[in-house]
């Protein structure tokens, strides 16, 4: 038997103790180490995911290593550390067959739509295991989800070798996203939030620029930062009225503005101004299997720290406990560990 994850309504999380799965042809039994507590799994925390319904087992960025191989199941070993790619896709809708999958008809993703990999032991298709390196850590590899999407999201952006980028906000998947735009080509990033603490990590993660918005009109810090020519692009990581406002009524004429977060309610934003500047307002949703092998190679190579993101670790008993910290500290954390082979402290 093993312990599993259920968020049975916003704010509540049980765990019930269910059989550890069989072993299945094409599949792969894993032992899960870390689960990467992410925003939306926060909205899901306060029932305002729009995609999501209760009971769900949550859990989608994360680290495992493998237990048991299915017959027919190639290229994998027993104790090898691997991640998982959450989505589910049906493979026969037009993007699916146009090799955009992300944005399948009926994609479901694990955690959300479908059950997460929040259990001590999870059995995974073999075709959505992607290795991860000896060399990166089991902490490292719950990141590798959360930073293709932001290697995904740099890509949208097609000149960004070369661009000037403004990233609105600077949570994890904001300064994630800093550092892929810098190993992407990018010759200078700017970073806006309101906590101090999460600005000063970006400085350390190399961002040119990084602005509290509560101190500094951001119009005035992008005109300073980046002269009357403004940037190239910008990425909306906040995902609120505000920060897509601010990018909305800044942006040089022209340009482009990129929502890589979640709003968690229907936006009220001057749409009328967007359309005046001829504004090209474009979205990022979540990532393909290149994106993740991408962003396994750029944290190989070091053009990418993921280990100073991480704030705090929270044993797999304590989920809940973890939301609520997150809650108390919403300004002063970055990214919270679920250690999932580690029942309590």
């Amino acid at each position: 038997m093993m312990w599993q994850q259920v968020m049975t309504e916003p704010k509540k999380i049980e765990f019930k103790s269910v059989p550890v799965p069989a072993v299945e042809p094409g599949k792969v039994l894993l032992r899960i180490h870390r689960i990467g507590v992410c925003g939306s799994d926060i909205h899901v925390y306060h029932g305002t995911h729009p995609f999501t319904s209760y009971p769900v087992t949550q859990g989608h960025e994360l680290s495992a290593e493998v237990v048991s191989l299915g017959e027919g199941v190639t290229g994998l070993s027993v104790g090898q550390k691997v991640t998982v790619e959450p989505q589910i896709v049906c493979g026969e809708c037009y993007p699916c067959r146009h090799g955009k999958y992300n944005l399948c008809e009926k994609l479901k993703v694990m955690g959300f739509q479908d059950t997460g990999l929040a259990s001590e032991y999870f059995l995974a298709d073999h075709a959505r295991i992607t290795p991860i390196p000896e060399s990166l850590s089991y902490d490292e590899g719950a990141m590798i989800e959360p930073l293709a999407v932001t290697v995904h999201a740099a890509k949208r952006f097609p000149d960004i070798d070369g661009a000037s980028v403004v990233i609105l906000g600077a949570g994890p998947i904001g300064i994630l996203l800093a550092q892929s735009c810098r190993a992407a080509g990018a010759k200078k990033v700017m970073i806006t939030d309101v906590s101090d603490l999460r600005l000063d990590i970006a400085r350390r993660l190399g961002v040119d620029a990084a602005v509290n918005t509560r101190d500094v009109d951001f119009e005035q810090a992008m005109l300073e930062h980046f002269g009357p020519d403004r940037a190239d692009v910008i990425y909306d990581c906040a995902g609120n009225d505000i920060s897509m406002g601010q990018a909305i009524a800044s942006a040089r004429k022209g340009s482009t503005i990129i929502l890589v977060a979640v709003f968690g309610q229907r936006a009220n934003v001057d749409l009328a101004v967007l359309n005046d500047h001829e504004l090209d307002l474009n979205t990022s949703m979540m990532y393909r299997h290149e994106d993740y092998v991408q962003a396994i190679q750029w944290v190989n190579e070091g053009k990418i720290q993921l280990k100073p993101l991480i704030s705090r670790h929270f044993p797999f008993s304590k989920y809940l406990e973890a939301y609520q910290y997150i809650d108390a500290h919403r300004e002063e954390i970055m990214k919270v560990i679920i250690d999932v082979d580690r029942w309590e402290d």
